[in-house]
């Protein structure tokens, strides 16, 4: 069994020195069963020492046995995950500080440097009254980082200082732990992680060749567009898509003369990329239409392949649902860095979908991530020009031209309180309805040629 390398709390760079071969599991660990889905190890974060706050050298954190409070997880041996995150107990608690983990590579037996995870994502979330958020089950969270294969973990968390007048220590949320999530394969017919009984029907049984209930309720919330248990929503041109969404009787287009819809991207659908639909919740939600769409990020980093994008998004899910308490993914839709278009949350790619994904303005919206973070580094053009076929796409079924403006009732939020009714673009950034850095500052940029070449796809002058 390979050795780890020793690392304390305020080290910037390992020292080679080997960690115990056996290291047991802390006996308040929590690991979801695993399946061929995936599965996810839950590890409670413990206090650090002093000492280790002392330790100098290390940016950003703390020189004061005094200073701010700091937990973390040593480096130790676990199963294989692919991704990591902190969840804490206060769905409305604020982690304040910086997050630090560096993870031990299957392929390569090394270790990466220490990664910051972003802390801020309590505004990718249902609104402050939906039942989503009031189920019980919500924790607070930071956004999940992709690591790709690995087998150690070694976390450090360190709260922010007060007024520097005062140096007192500031507090951390409380029930802290930290994420490990394998994304596993294609969800298996059958296959259950415990969380919702039965894998088919009342008896068991497959409703159809390799479909569980579940499975069948999300592929057939996407037909006439695809066949029952279809991996992908085929592509089409202008014509075909408006003949398409005529024959389906959606979107606006029973009030409309002359609707303008883009042609239909290819779509990878929820059974293509392998959720595991015993996760959700059973019954779909949506909200009444679609007047804009709001562009994200998922702050999940760029170090993936886009052969690796499914895993990716099997990894966000089990976050969202298992880790996060949410009722399904959060976004109505993802994007890759290869400009690939995957369904999101279940319940219809043409149907007005109720997300998870802008507090405060999930109603009559859609969120559609690009799965990277873009707050340093440009999106790949074949990502933006996906997130343009998308829209053009998506709005047109519901009359929306991607260069105006619509109106949005907040839900509650930092930025506009409940009740308010503001004016937004029809495509926005996540920034626009929250104060966030979502979707960076990179990717927000594009939103301008976004809205054009949008428009120009539905063939509006």
């Amino acid at each position: 069994m390979r050795g780890f390398l020793a690392s304390s709390i305020g080290v910037a760079t390992a020292a080679v020195l080997a960690l115990p071969l056996a290291l047991p599991t802390p006996a308040l660990a929590e690991t979801v069963p695993v399946t061929p889905a995936g599965s996810t190890q839950s590890l409670p974060l413990v206090p650090m020492g002093p000492a280790a706050a002392r330790t100098p050298g290390v940016p950003g954190m703390s020189a004061s046995p005094r200073g701010p409070e700091t937990q973390g997880l040593p480096a130790r041996e676990v199963r294989t995950f692919s991704m990591v995150g902190v969840v804490w107990d206060d769905v409305t608690a604020q982690l304040n500080g910086r997050v630090q983990v560096r993870t031990r590579s299957v392929r390569t037996a090394t270790w990466s440097d220490w990664q910051d995870v972003e802390v801020h994502n309590s505004e990718h979330a249902a609104d402050p009254d939906a039942a989503e958020r009031d189920s019980g089950r919500v924790r607070g969270a930071t956004a999940p980082l992709w690591v790709g294969e690995s087998d150690g973990v070694e976390v450090r968390v360190q709260a922010e200082l007060d007024a520097p007048a005062t140096r007192a220590g500031s507090r951390l949320p409380s029930g802290m732990r930290i994420e490990l999530v394998d994304p596993g394969a294609a969800a298996a017919a059958g296959s259950s992680d415990g969380k919702n009984s039965g894998p088919a029907d009342d008896k068991g049984e497959m409703v159809a060749p390799g479909l569980t209930m579940e499975m069948a309720e999300a592929s057939a919330a996407n037909m006439p567009h695809a066949s029952l248990g279809a991996n992908e929503i085929t592509e089409l041109n202008k014509a075909d898509s408006t003949a398409d969404a005529v024959f389906a009787g959606e979107g606006a287009l029973a009030a409309a003369a002359a609707p303008y819809i883009g042609p239909r991207p290819r779509i990878v659908t929820r059974k293509g990329w392998g959720a595991d639909e015993s996760l959700r919740e059973k019954a779909f939600a949506y909200t009444n239409t679609v007047k804009a769409a709001f562009v994200h990020h998922s702050a999940s980093g760029n170090n993936y392949a886009c052969k690796d994008a499914p895993a990716v998004l099997r990894s966000l899910y089990r976050y969202h649902v298992v880790s996060s308490g949410w009722r399904d993914f959060g976004y109505n839709f993802a994007v890759d860095k290869c400009g690939t278009v995957y369904e999101g949350r279940a319940g219809g790619v043409s149907k007005p979908v109720l997300g998870a994904h802008t507090m405060g303005f999930n109603t009559d919206s859609m969120g559609v991530a690009v799965l990277g973070t873009f707050t340093n580094s440009a999106p790949p053009s074949a990502a933006v020009d996906a997130v343009a076929r998308l829209t053009a796409w998506k709005l047109g079924l519901f009359g929306r031209d991607p260069r105006g403006k619509t109106t949005l009732k907040s839900g509650g939020g930092n930025r506009y309180p409940k009740g308010r009714n503001v004016s937004m673009n029809v495509i926005s950034g996540h920034r626009d309805g929250f104060a966030t850095e979502c979707p960076g500052k990179q990717l927000y940029g594009k939103l301008p040629t976004t809205r054009t070449s949008s428009a120009k796809l539905q063939g509006r002058p």
